[in-house]
Protein backbone atom coordinates (compact mmCIF):
# COMPACT_ATOMS: atom_id res chain seq x y z
CA UNK A 1 0.00 0.00 0.00
CA UNK A 2 1.44 3.34 -1.04
CA UNK A 3 1.72 6.27 1.32
CA UNK A 4 -0.95 8.19 -0.60
CA UNK A 5 -3.32 5.22 -0.45
CA UNK A 6 -2.76 4.82 3.28
CA UNK A 7 -3.41 8.53 3.87
CA UNK A 8 -6.63 8.40 1.85
CA UNK A 9 -7.74 5.30 3.78
CA UNK A 10 -7.13 6.98 7.15
CA UNK A 11 -8.90 10.16 6.03
CA UNK A 12 -11.91 8.17 4.85
CA UNK A 13 -11.98 6.23 8.13
CA UNK A 14 -11.84 9.45 10.16
CA UNK A 15 -14.56 11.02 8.02
CA UNK A 16 -16.85 8.01 8.45
CA UNK A 17 -16.15 7.99 12.19
CA UNK A 18 -17.00 11.69 12.51
CA UNK A 19 -20.16 11.20 10.46
CA UNK A 20 -21.25 8.36 12.74
CA UNK A 21 -20.58 10.51 15.81
CA UNK A 22 -22.68 13.33 14.37
CA UNK A 23 -25.56 10.94 13.89
CA UNK A 24 -25.46 9.17 17.27
CA UNK A 25 -24.03 11.65 19.79
CA UNK A 26 -26.82 13.67 21.50
CA UNK A 27 -26.75 17.46 21.60
CA UNK A 28 -28.20 19.65 24.41
CA UNK A 29 -31.27 20.82 22.49
CA UNK A 30 -34.95 19.93 22.20
CA UNK A 31 -37.28 20.25 19.23
CA UNK A 32 -40.65 22.02 19.24
CA UNK A 33 -43.24 21.42 16.54
CA UNK A 34 -47.00 21.74 16.05
CA UNK A 35 -48.96 19.13 18.00
CA UNK A 36 -52.49 17.84 17.65
CA UNK A 37 -55.52 19.93 18.56
CA UNK A 38 -58.31 18.78 20.87
CA UNK A 39 -61.91 20.01 20.67
CA UNK A 40 -62.77 20.87 24.29
CA UNK A 41 -66.49 20.92 23.40
CA UNK A 42 -66.26 17.39 22.05
CA UNK A 43 -65.61 13.90 23.41
CA UNK A 44 -62.57 11.83 24.29
CA UNK A 45 -63.63 8.31 23.40
CA UNK A 46 -67.23 8.06 24.52
CA UNK A 47 -67.05 10.66 27.29
CA UNK A 48 -67.22 14.47 27.08
CA UNK A 49 -63.88 16.18 27.62
CA UNK A 50 -65.62 18.56 30.03
CA UNK A 51 -68.54 17.44 32.22
CA UNK A 52 -70.65 19.89 34.26
CA UNK A 53 -72.88 18.78 37.13
CA UNK A 54 -74.89 21.03 39.42
CA UNK A 55 -75.61 23.73 36.83
CA UNK A 56 -77.90 23.87 33.80
CA UNK A 57 -75.97 23.32 30.57
CA UNK A 58 -76.87 24.32 27.04
CA UNK A 59 -76.08 22.97 23.56
CA UNK A 60 -72.92 24.24 21.88
CA UNK A 61 -72.02 24.46 18.22
CA UNK A 62 -68.70 24.66 16.43
CA UNK A 63 -65.27 23.61 17.71
CA UNK A 64 -63.09 25.09 20.43
CA UNK A 65 -59.62 23.62 20.12
CA UNK A 66 -56.86 23.61 22.68
CA UNK A 67 -53.47 23.52 21.01
CA UNK A 68 -50.28 21.83 22.12
CA UNK A 69 -46.64 21.73 21.16
CA UNK A 70 -44.99 18.42 20.33
CA UNK A 71 -41.68 18.50 22.17
CA UNK A 72 -38.74 16.16 22.62
CA UNK A 73 -39.56 14.25 25.81
CA UNK A 74 -37.47 14.64 28.94
CA UNK A 75 -36.10 11.11 28.59
CA UNK A 76 -35.14 11.47 24.90
CA UNK A 77 -32.22 13.15 23.15
CA UNK A 78 -31.69 14.92 19.81
CA UNK A 79 -28.74 14.28 17.54
CA UNK A 80 -27.11 17.16 15.67
CA UNK A 81 -28.83 16.37 12.32
CA UNK A 82 -32.21 16.20 14.09
CA UNK A 83 -31.59 19.51 15.83
CA UNK A 84 -30.53 21.19 12.58
CA UNK A 85 -33.54 19.77 10.73
CA UNK A 86 -35.88 21.11 13.42
CA UNK A 87 -34.20 24.52 13.19
CA UNK A 88 -34.54 24.77 9.41
CA UNK A 89 -38.03 23.32 8.86
CA UNK A 90 -41.03 25.69 8.99
CA UNK A 91 -43.26 25.77 12.08
CA UNK A 92 -40.58 24.08 14.16
CA UNK A 93 -37.94 25.36 16.54
CA UNK A 94 -34.85 24.17 18.37
CA UNK A 95 -34.28 25.35 21.92
CA UNK A 96 -31.51 24.80 24.49
CA UNK A 97 -32.49 21.81 26.61
CA UNK A 98 -31.83 23.61 29.90
CA UNK A 99 -34.35 26.33 28.96
CA UNK A 100 -37.10 23.71 28.79
CA UNK A 101 -36.06 21.06 31.32
CA UNK A 102 -34.35 22.08 34.55
CA UNK A 103 -31.01 20.27 34.94
CA UNK A 104 -31.09 17.33 37.32
CA UNK A 105 -34.81 16.59 37.05
CA UNK A 106 -35.89 13.12 36.05
CA UNK A 107 -38.44 12.45 33.32
CA UNK A 108 -40.90 11.35 36.01
CA UNK A 109 -40.46 14.63 37.91
CA UNK A 110 -41.06 16.60 34.72
CA UNK A 111 -44.21 14.62 33.94
CA UNK A 112 -45.54 15.07 37.48
CA UNK A 113 -44.90 18.83 37.38
CA UNK A 114 -46.62 19.12 34.00
CA UNK A 115 -49.60 17.16 35.34
CA UNK A 116 -49.78 19.44 38.39
CA UNK A 117 -49.73 22.54 36.16
CA UNK A 118 -52.51 21.11 34.01
CA UNK A 119 -54.62 20.38 37.09
CA UNK A 120 -54.06 23.91 38.40
CA UNK A 121 -54.99 25.33 34.99
CA UNK A 122 -58.23 23.36 35.03
CA UNK A 123 -59.08 24.49 38.58
CA UNK A 124 -58.38 28.13 37.71
CA UNK A 125 -60.38 27.84 34.49
CA UNK A 126 -63.41 26.61 36.44
CA UNK A 127 -63.28 29.58 38.81
CA UNK A 128 -62.75 32.07 35.97
CA UNK A 129 -65.67 30.66 33.96
CA UNK A 130 -68.04 30.61 36.94
CA UNK A 131 -67.16 34.19 37.78
CA UNK A 132 -67.66 35.26 34.16
CA UNK A 133 -71.20 33.83 34.43
CA UNK A 134 -71.74 35.55 37.82
CA UNK A 135 -71.96 32.20 39.62
CA UNK A 136 -71.16 32.33 43.36
CA UNK A 137 -67.54 31.54 44.22
CA UNK A 138 -66.20 31.88 47.77
CA UNK A 139 -62.51 32.46 48.44
CA UNK A 140 -61.08 30.38 51.27
CA UNK A 141 -57.60 29.59 52.60
CA UNK A 142 -56.43 26.23 51.31
CA UNK A 143 -53.68 23.83 52.34
CA UNK A 144 -51.10 24.04 49.55
CA UNK A 145 -48.50 21.58 50.87
CA UNK A 146 -47.83 19.45 53.94
CA UNK A 147 -44.34 18.76 55.32
CA UNK A 148 -43.56 15.04 55.26
CA UNK A 149 -43.05 13.87 58.84
CA UNK A 150 -44.41 17.17 60.23
CA UNK A 151 -47.26 17.51 62.75
CA UNK A 152 -49.95 17.70 60.04
CA UNK A 153 -48.54 14.88 57.90
CA UNK A 154 -51.40 12.51 56.93
CA UNK A 155 -53.80 14.70 58.93
CA UNK A 156 -54.24 17.73 56.69
CA UNK A 157 -54.07 17.21 52.95
CA UNK A 158 -53.23 19.50 50.01
CA UNK A 159 -56.51 20.98 48.75
CA UNK A 160 -58.21 21.08 52.16
CA UNK A 161 -60.18 24.32 52.52
CA UNK A 162 -59.75 25.71 56.05
CA UNK A 163 -63.01 27.16 57.38
CA UNK A 164 -62.02 27.57 61.05
CA UNK A 165 -59.29 26.89 63.62
CA UNK A 166 -60.47 25.93 67.11
CA UNK A 167 -63.91 27.26 66.27
CA UNK A 168 -62.66 30.66 65.08
CA UNK A 169 -63.64 31.37 61.48
CA UNK A 170 -60.67 31.86 59.14
CA UNK A 171 -61.82 33.73 56.03
CA UNK A 172 -58.31 34.35 54.72
CA UNK A 173 -54.76 32.98 54.84
CA UNK A 174 -53.56 35.48 57.45
CA UNK A 175 -56.28 34.49 59.90
CA UNK A 176 -55.21 30.83 59.80
CA UNK A 177 -51.64 31.82 60.64
CA UNK A 178 -52.80 34.03 63.51
CA UNK A 179 -54.87 31.27 65.06
CA UNK A 180 -52.02 28.75 64.85
CA UNK A 181 -49.60 31.21 66.48
CA UNK A 182 -52.06 31.91 69.29
CA UNK A 183 -51.32 28.41 70.62
CA UNK A 184 -48.34 27.04 72.50
CA UNK A 185 -45.95 24.36 71.32
CA UNK A 186 -47.43 20.97 72.20
CA UNK A 187 -51.02 22.16 72.25
CA UNK A 188 -53.73 20.45 70.23
CA UNK A 189 -55.21 22.55 67.41
CA UNK A 190 -58.50 21.59 65.78
CA UNK A 191 -58.98 22.47 62.11
CA UNK A 192 -62.38 22.48 60.44
CA UNK A 193 -61.77 21.83 56.75
CA UNK A 194 -63.75 21.02 53.65
CA UNK A 195 -62.16 18.00 51.97
CA UNK A 196 -63.55 16.78 48.67
CA UNK A 197 -66.70 18.83 49.42
CA UNK A 198 -67.18 17.08 52.80
CA UNK A 199 -66.81 19.05 56.08
CA UNK A 200 -64.16 17.36 58.23
CA UNK A 201 -62.47 18.08 61.56
CA UNK A 202 -58.78 17.35 62.04
CA UNK A 203 -56.70 17.65 65.24
CA UNK A 204 -52.99 18.50 64.96
CA UNK A 205 -50.47 18.90 67.80
CA UNK A 206 -48.33 22.01 67.31
CA UNK A 207 -44.55 21.59 67.15
CA UNK A 208 -41.78 24.11 67.66
CA UNK A 209 -40.50 26.02 64.64
CA UNK A 210 -36.99 24.98 63.62
CA UNK A 211 -36.04 28.61 63.03
CA UNK A 212 -38.01 30.45 65.74
CA UNK A 213 -37.93 28.95 69.25
CA UNK A 214 -41.29 28.73 71.05
CA UNK A 215 -43.21 29.54 67.85
CA UNK A 216 -45.83 26.84 67.12
CA UNK A 217 -46.07 25.34 63.65
CA UNK A 218 -48.06 22.48 62.12
CA UNK A 219 -46.01 21.95 58.95
CA UNK A 220 -48.26 23.32 56.24
CA UNK A 221 -48.15 26.07 53.64
CA UNK A 222 -51.30 27.87 52.62
CA UNK A 223 -52.61 29.26 49.35
CA UNK A 224 -55.80 30.73 47.95
CA UNK A 225 -58.62 28.24 47.52
CA UNK A 226 -62.17 28.48 46.20
CA UNK A 227 -65.49 26.94 47.13
CA UNK A 228 -68.40 26.59 44.70
CA UNK A 229 -71.32 24.26 44.18
CA UNK A 230 -71.00 22.92 40.59
CA UNK A 231 -68.80 19.91 39.92
CA UNK A 232 -66.79 20.27 36.71
CA UNK A 233 -64.49 17.48 35.57
CA UNK A 234 -62.06 16.99 32.69
CA UNK A 235 -61.10 13.91 30.70
CA UNK A 236 -58.79 14.49 27.76
CA UNK A 237 -58.32 10.79 27.18
CA UNK A 238 -54.54 11.15 27.20
CA UNK A 239 -51.71 12.77 29.10
CA UNK A 240 -51.35 16.46 28.29
CA UNK A 241 -49.40 18.67 30.67
CA UNK A 242 -48.69 22.31 31.33
CA UNK A 243 -50.81 25.39 32.03
CA UNK A 244 -51.41 26.72 28.51
CA UNK A 245 -54.93 25.32 28.00
CA UNK A 246 -56.42 27.45 30.78
CA UNK A 247 -58.06 30.04 28.53
CA UNK A 248 -59.67 27.48 26.22
CA UNK A 249 -60.93 25.40 29.15
CA UNK A 250 -62.53 28.49 30.69
CA UNK A 251 -64.21 29.41 27.39
CA UNK A 252 -65.52 25.87 26.92
CA UNK A 253 -67.04 25.82 30.41
CA UNK A 254 -68.54 29.27 29.89
CA UNK A 255 -70.07 28.16 26.57
CA UNK A 256 -71.61 25.10 28.21
CA UNK A 257 -73.17 26.95 31.17
CA UNK A 258 -74.54 29.98 29.31
CA UNK A 259 -77.61 30.03 27.10
CA UNK A 260 -76.94 30.33 23.39
CA UNK A 261 -73.96 28.85 21.51
CA UNK A 262 -70.99 31.18 22.01
CA UNK A 263 -69.14 30.03 18.89
CA UNK A 264 -72.19 30.01 16.62
CA UNK A 265 -70.71 27.17 14.58
CA UNK A 266 -67.23 28.67 14.23
CA UNK A 267 -64.02 26.67 14.48
CA UNK A 268 -61.99 28.57 17.08
CA UNK A 269 -58.63 27.63 18.58
CA UNK A 270 -56.48 29.32 21.15
CA UNK A 271 -53.97 29.14 23.95
CA UNK A 272 -52.99 30.98 27.10
CA UNK A 273 -52.74 30.50 30.83
CA UNK A 274 -55.53 31.86 33.00
CA UNK A 275 -55.90 33.07 36.57
CA UNK A 276 -59.00 32.63 38.72
CA UNK A 277 -59.68 36.32 37.99
CA UNK A 278 -59.74 35.61 34.26
CA UNK A 279 -56.39 37.19 33.34
CA UNK A 280 -54.78 35.52 30.32
CA UNK A 281 -51.01 34.95 30.37
CA UNK A 282 -48.40 34.16 27.68
CA UNK A 283 -47.19 30.71 26.71
CA UNK A 284 -44.36 29.14 24.71
CA UNK A 285 -44.48 27.81 21.17
CA UNK A 286 -47.11 30.26 19.93
CA UNK A 287 -46.19 29.96 16.24
CA UNK A 288 -46.18 26.16 16.39
CA UNK A 289 -49.61 26.19 18.04
CA UNK A 290 -51.00 28.55 15.40
CA UNK A 291 -49.65 26.24 12.69
CA UNK A 292 -51.30 23.23 14.33
CA UNK A 293 -54.63 25.06 14.62
CA UNK A 294 -54.58 26.17 10.99
CA UNK A 295 -53.80 22.61 9.88
CA UNK A 296 -56.84 21.42 11.88
CA UNK A 297 -59.09 23.90 10.05
CA UNK A 298 -59.57 26.65 12.64
CA UNK A 299 -60.48 30.09 11.27
CA UNK A 300 -59.99 32.11 14.48
CA UNK A 301 -57.09 31.88 16.92
CA UNK A 302 -57.06 33.52 20.35
CA UNK A 303 -53.57 34.87 21.10
CA UNK A 304 -52.51 36.02 24.59
CA UNK A 305 -51.79 39.75 24.35
CA UNK A 306 -48.25 39.26 25.67
CA UNK A 307 -47.49 36.79 22.85
CA UNK A 308 -48.33 39.20 20.03
CA UNK A 309 -44.69 40.27 19.88
CA UNK A 310 -43.68 36.66 19.12
CA UNK A 311 -45.46 36.49 15.76
CA UNK A 312 -42.78 38.11 13.59
CA UNK A 313 -42.58 36.52 10.14
CA UNK A 314 -45.75 34.49 10.66
CA UNK A 315 -48.13 34.10 7.72
CA UNK A 316 -51.63 32.76 8.31
CA UNK A 317 -55.13 33.18 6.92
CA UNK A 318 -56.70 32.78 10.37
CA UNK A 319 -58.04 35.78 12.28
CA UNK A 320 -55.58 36.29 15.15
CA UNK A 321 -57.45 37.85 18.06
CA UNK A 322 -55.51 39.52 20.86
CA UNK A 323 -56.90 38.73 24.32
CA UNK A 324 -55.73 39.84 27.76
CA UNK A 325 -58.68 38.45 29.74
CA UNK A 326 -61.40 35.85 29.48
CA UNK A 327 -63.88 38.70 29.03
CA UNK A 328 -61.83 39.89 26.03
CA UNK A 329 -62.15 36.47 24.43
CA UNK A 330 -65.91 36.26 25.05
CA UNK A 331 -66.42 39.78 23.72
CA UNK A 332 -64.31 39.17 20.60
CA UNK A 333 -66.16 35.98 19.68
CA UNK A 334 -69.50 37.69 20.26
CA UNK A 335 -68.38 40.55 18.00
CA UNK A 336 -67.36 38.13 15.25
CA UNK A 337 -70.84 36.60 15.42
CA UNK A 338 -72.61 39.94 15.10
CA UNK A 339 -74.01 40.72 11.67
CA UNK A 340 -73.67 44.43 12.45
CA UNK A 341 -69.94 44.16 13.17
CA UNK A 342 -66.94 43.12 11.09
CA UNK A 343 -63.76 41.16 11.93
CA UNK A 344 -61.93 44.51 11.92
CA UNK A 345 -63.83 45.40 15.12
CA UNK A 346 -61.95 42.82 17.22
CA UNK A 347 -58.44 43.53 18.60
CA UNK A 348 -55.75 41.93 16.45
CA UNK A 349 -52.12 41.05 16.98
Amino acid sequence: MTRQTWTAFVAAFVFVGLAVLLVVVPVPFVSWSAGQTHDTLGDAGNEPIITVDGLPTYPTTGRLDLTVVSITSADAQLTLPQALLSYWLPHRDTLPRDSVYAPGKSAEQVQNEDADMMETAQDDAVVAALRADDQPVTEMPAVYSVTVGGPAHKQLLPGDLVSSVDGVETPDIASVGREIRSHRVGERIEFAVIRQRVPTKVAVTAAESSTQPDVPVVGITLGQGYRYQPQISFDLGQRIGGPSAGLVFALAIYDKITDGPLLAGRHVAGTGTITPDGVVGPIGGIQEKIAGAEKAGATVFLVPADNCGDLGGLSTEMTLVKVATLEDAISAITTLNSAARSPADVPRC
